[in-house]
C-alpha cells in the first residue's frame, strides 16, 4: 500500500523517529501506527527517539585522511557524557562515520543519514545511531563534519586528545611545519586566516565598542582616531592565524614563521567538541529530592 506523507509525519511526531524508519515501520505494518510504533520499540528505535531531546553536548573528533595527504574529513559526533565518548561501541561508530564521509561525497548530516554506514551493508548510519542509542543508553549525533582537498598542497591535520580537531590547507612549507600550524589553532583558535577574512561587521562593531571607551579618554577627536585605529591593528593581530605569536615560539608570529617557509595557509577549520550548544545544568541536590519525594508517594 502507499504509505502517504501525514502519516510518515504523525508517527515521527509521535515517536521522534527519522523519516525513513517511520516509513519503513509504516510500510512494514501496512499503514497501521499503532503497529508500527510498537515495532519501532521492538527494534529500540522508540528508546532511541525518547533520548532524542536530551543535550547531546560531549563526544568526540574524529579525523581521517587520504594516504597522499591530498584529502582530509574531520566530524563531531556527540554524546552526552564523557564516560559513553570513552566507550567502544561510541568510538566504533564515530570511526565508521568518518570512513564513511571519507569514502564518499556527501553534503550535509541529513543526507549522511540515510548513507550506508560501511560499504556493503544494510545499516543506514541512522540506523546505526538508533541502534547505538539503545545499546548505551545515551542520546548521540552526528552533529557536523567538513572536508578539505588541495591539489597544490597538502592538508595537516592535528587532534588534541579526542575533543579539539583541525584541519590545514598548506601550500608549500613541509610536513613538521603543517603540524606545527594545526597544534597552534589547536591552542589559539584564531578566527581565520588573515585581517581580509574577517567579517566587516565584526570589525564595525569592535570600532564602535573601542570608539565609545576612547571617546571617555576626553582627548581630541583625532587622538580618539588614532587610539581606536591602534585597538583595531591589536583585535586583528589577536584574533587572525598569521598575526598570533606562535606558540611555541612567542618571539615571531605565525606570518612570518610561514613566509619564512616560504609557504602560503590557504583554509584552515578546527572543531572542538560541544561548542555553541547550550548544555542543560544540572541542580543534582534537586534530583534526589524529587526523587525522594517519588518514593515517599
Amino acid at each position: 500500500m502507499t504509505i502517504s506523507a501525514s502519516l510518515v509525519k504523525e508517527l515521527r511526531e509521535r515517536t521522534g523517529a527519522g523519516m525513513m524508519e517511520c516509513k519503513k515501520a509504516l510500510t512494514e505494518t501496512n499503514g497501521d501506527i499503532e503497529a508500527a510504533i510498537e515495532l519501532m520499540r521492538k527494534s529500540g528505535q522508540a528508546k532511541a527517539a525518547k533520548k532524542s531531546g536530551r543535550t547531546a553536548a560531549d563526544g568526540v573528533i574524529v579525523i581521517k585522511s587520504s594516504p597522499d595527504g591530498r584529502r582530509a574529513v574531520m566530524v563531531e559526533v556527540n554524546c552526552e557524557t564523557d564516560f559513553v565518548a570513552k566507550d567502544a561501541n561510541f568510538a566504533a561508530f564515530a570511526d565508521a562515520v568518518a570512513d564513511c564521509l571519507m569514502a564518499s561525497d556527501i553534503a550535509d548530516v541529513e543526507t549522511l543519514a540515510g548513507a550506508a554506514l560501511r560499504p556493503g551493508e544494510p545499516t543506514t548510519v541512522e540506523e546505526a545511531r538508533q541502534a547505538l542509542v539503545a545499546k548505551i543508553g545515551e542520546n548521540t549525533s552526528v552533529r557536523r563534519f567538513v572536508r578539505m582537498s588541495t591539489t597544490n598542497g597538502r592538508i595537516a591535520t592535528y587532534r588534541h586528545g579526542v575533543r579539539i580537531g583541525v584541519l590545514v590547507d598548506l601550500e608549500g612549507g613541509s610536513d613538521e611545519l603543517g603540524k606545527d600550524l594545526a597544534m597552534h589553532i589547536a591552542a589559539s583558535s584564531p578566527l581565520c586566516v588573515d585581517a581580509s577574512a574577517v567579517p566587516a561587521d565584526t570589525i564595525a562593531k569592535e570600532r564602535e565598542i573601542y570608539t565609545a571607551q576612547a571617546a571617555e579618554s576626553g582627548k581630541p577627536a583625532n587622538i580618539v582616531e588614532k587610539m581606536v585605529d591602534g585597538r583595531i591593528r591589536k583585535f586583528l593581530e589577536e584574533v587572525t592565524l598569521v598575526g598570533q605569536p606562535f606558540v611555541r615560539d612567542p618571539d615571531t608570529t605565525v606570518g612570518k614563521l610561514v613566509a619564512k617557509a616560504g609557504a602560503t595557509v590557504v583554509a584552515f577549520r578546527r572543531f572542538e567538541v560541544g561548542e555553541g550548544i547550550e548544555k542543560r545544568q544540572e541542580d543534582f541536590a534537586a534530583e534526589v529530592a524529587k526523587a525522594a519525594a517519588a518514593a515517599q508517594d
